[in-house]
């Protein structure tokens, strides 16, 4: 259970779930009797890739926007992003009327660069690779004024994330294992954080690519290690995992469990196949380690898991499905 002075709590949690309102979906839990059989557990799926935008990122950004004060709100907000936490603050910001700036980089996804600025955001790709994008990052915060609204390291966007927890407890009660795939780990520590208040005894487990282990390796080291993230699944590619979110998932016994690339990809093939969940790598990590044995559940115990990322591009979704060997 979190102590007393954690950084979070459920009643946060709550709080943002007020904030947000009905602005969002109640995004469903697919079950699938293949995966169960498999695996020998009943494998729950919460399909956060049906939310607004295509990922659980609103939920988060919509919590930190209605705490802004007017004043914050005239001068913008800036973040930074892969893809998916660019689109949700310019979705939330167009929402609120608020003028939003997000540093992306050159190599980033031109789908989601170009969703992005759909929604209405300005994208700045000045920066050639994610750590030069950092460094803009900065800059521009302190040649704009603007507020930061981080992807995953502020509290407010944590509690927001966590209203997913609060959904799939709701949603499977009898849970004994939740699976949560992370890049920064804003996720899994807002889910951590509802979920062991709501029931201690589940266990939440931390699932990242072998090649973007920014948590993992910050858990074995109890401080923010940077990393080089190289994997597949972009959406999970953070440098390094947020000082916030380690403290939340320490203090909550969050276990770390890691994903090869190859296991990435046969779990993509088969979200698409017999899930029929059109989701991104990243939304696949927590099939794959179920279908790889990288995470093994207890014989009968309940596994519910995240899938999260609806916004593949079509050329890396046919690279894969045409790899299939099968």
């Amino acid at each position: 259970m979190a102590t007393t002075d954690s950084l979070l709590s459920l009643d946060d949690v709550y709080r943002a779930r007020e904030r947000i309102g009905d602005r969002l979906h109640r995004t469903p839990m697919l079950s699938s009797a293949t995966l169960s059989k498999q695996v020998g557990a009943d494998v729950h799926f919460k399909a956060e890739l049906l939310q607004r935008t295509g990922a659980f990122k609103p939920r988060g950004v919509l919590n930190k926007l209605a705490t802004l004060t007017d004043d914050e709100k005239r001068r913008g907000v800036i973040s930074i992003s892969a893809g998916n936490h660019a689109q949700a603050l310019a979705y939330a910001s167009a929402v609120e009327g608020i003028d939003a700036l997000v540093v992306m980089w050159q190599t980033a996804s031109p789908m989601k660069i170009a969703a992005a600025r759909g929604y209405g955001a300005t994208i700045d790709t000045e920066a050639a690779d994610i750590p030069a994008a950092f460094d803009r990052l900065q800059e521009l915060i302190e040649s704009t004024g603007r507020t930061l609204v981080h992807p995953y390291d502020d509290p407010l966007v944590m509690a927001g994330q966590g209203t997913v927890g609060l959904e799939l407890l709701e949603d499977v009660p009898e849970a004994d294992v939740v699976l949560v795939q992370v890049g920064g780990g804003g996720l899994v520590s807002g889910i951590a954080t509802a979920v062991k208040a709501m029931k201690p005894g589940v266990r939440v487990i931390a699932i990242e690519p072998e090649r973007s282990r920014a948590l993992h390796e910050s858990l074995k080291a109890g401080e923010p290690v940077t990393v080089e993230a190289k994997s597949i699944a972009d959406g999970l590619n953070g440098p390094y995992a947020g000082a916030n979110c380690i403290r939340v998932c320490t203090e909550l016994g969050v276990e770390s469990v890691l994903v090869t690339e190859r296991a990435l990809e046969e779990a993509f093939r088969f979200m698409y196949g017999r899930m029929k969940l059109a989701c991104e790598v990243a939304g696949a990590a927590t099939a794959a380690a179920l279908l790889s044995g990288a995470f093994v559940p207890e014989p009968g115990q309940t596994v519910a898991a995240v899938v999260s990322g609806g916004n593949v591009a079509a050329k890396t979704a046919a690279a894969i499905l045409n790899s299939d060997e099968a």
